[in-house]
């Protein structure tokens, strides 16, 4: 993926970024659901976006000291001045080694290099420390998937690595305890224009490569959408993520 683009995307998407994060939500509540009894005296909160997380993470363990770390601008900015914010790419931190006692980042990694992020967030934690960290899998937005399967032979809907690659990611960096869960949410929409905006709200927009350069035709759009209402039922059309949570622990030498 072309991390400068994706920078930009949440850049743009900050402002409005929380009237569509019901998804990043869920899943901040999901991992911390999977963390056993801590007392982590420093958080890290890698690719913290408009902070959800922080309160969550502040509320569970009150004495700790929480950093936030995000590489667009305008995430922070939304995230406010609670905590130390820092401007920084999860796959190039600028932290001395072994200075926390949990990394925690939820929904960041499936835009990263998972061996590069696993990396950085075991050279930052501490001996003993824990890594907590969701992301998405490639069973997410199967349905929107579907329906532009065969439009044409670029890509339009993200892809997204498979749980073990995470896993083996973890493995690679010298982790331990390596567990992982994989849990499917369903969000619904009113109609596909709905879903499509509300991915772009939240910065999603962003493909993997080739491209297509330029709009679709209005039949094509006619076909997908005819596509994507022969899934509706009573509560709108479904959208699925496939929600991986991994955890791990880095030994104590």
């Amino acid at each position: 993926m072309n991390r400068q683009a994706i920078r930009r995307s949440f850049d743009r998407a900050a402002p409005r970024y929380d009237t569509a994060a019901a998804l990043q939500r869920q899943v901040c509540e999901l991992l911390l659901a999977t963390l056993p009894d801590l007392a982590p005296a420093n958080i890290l909160d890698a690719g913290c976006g408009t902070g959800h997380a922080l309160g969550l993470l502040g509320r569970r363990w009150p004495a700790a000291r929480v950093v936030a770390a995000d590489f667009a601008p305008g995430m922070l900015r939304v995230a406010g001045r609670r905590h130390p914010l820092v401007c920084a790419d999860i796959e190039a931190l600028p932290f001395a080694a072994a200075g926390f006692d949990l990394y925690w980042s939820s929904l960041a990694f499936q835009w990263c290099e998972p061996v590069r992020a696993v990396a950085e967030a075991a050279r930052v934690l501490a001996p003993g420390g824990t890594l907590a960290v969701s992301s998405l899998g490639p069973g997410t937005l199967a349905e929107l998937n579907a329906a532009f399967a065969g439009i044409d032979e670029h890509d339009h809907v993200l892809s997204f690595a498979a749980p073990a690659t995470l896993a083996q990611a973890c493995a690679t960096a010298g982790l331990g305890d390596i567990g992982i869960e994989q849990r499917r949410l369903c969000l619904r929409h009113a109609d596909l224009p709905t879903l499509l905006r509300g991915l772009k709200v939240i910065g999603a927009n962003q493909i993997s490569r080739p491209r297509r350069p330029g709009l679709l035709g209005r039949q094509a759009w006619r076909a997908i959408e005819a596509r994507y209402e022969a899934r509706r039922d009573d509560a709108g059309l479904p959208a699925t993520y496939e929600v991986v949570l991994c955890t791990a622990r880095k030994a104590i030498s």
